[in-house]
């Protein structure tokens, strides 16, 4: 299960990397800092937070599946709607209503709030029977 978890949580964190990199690339030349908040929180959560979480459940074993399959869905689904609420709410792309934006943004972070309440519980629940 571990496996499986650092594997997809990996994934997302190389896509949040170059999505990250690619929106401080685009501030850069442009001489526009309009992405400075999300370009953090990309990097910070979907490319640090997560990569560190994959790193974790690669090195670790875990008694409860149950719970590294809770922590690696809030950690995807939470990841993604803030940084996405965030986008939404700041720039108002696509006239995108104002409300729905925030919406979004609050409940994606609380999702990823919840997920780092998550990942606690789970460095409680190390199997160490195995580790030398």
């Amino acid at each position: 299960m571990e496996a499986k978890w650092s594997l997809r949580l990996i994934r997302l964190a190389a896509i949040f990397g170059l999505i990250g990199a690619g929106l401080g690339s685009h501030m850069a030349g442009s001489g526009s800092y309009q992405f400075r908040p999300i370009h953090v929180h990309i990097l910070l959560v979907g490319w640090l937070s997560v990569f560190s979480w994959g790193m974790f459940y690669r090195v670790y074993k875990v008694k409860s599946a149950k719970l590294v399959a809770a922590h690696g869905w809030t950690a995807i689904i939470g990841s993604i709607g803030l940084t996405v609420g965030m986008w939404l709410n700041a720039l108002k792309p696509f006239n995108v209503n104002e409300t729905f934006a925030l919406v979004f943004y609050i409940v994606g972070g609380t999702i990823l709030l919840v997920s780092f309440g998550l990942f606690i519980l789970t460095t409680f629940m190390i199997d160490t029977k195995d580790r030398k």
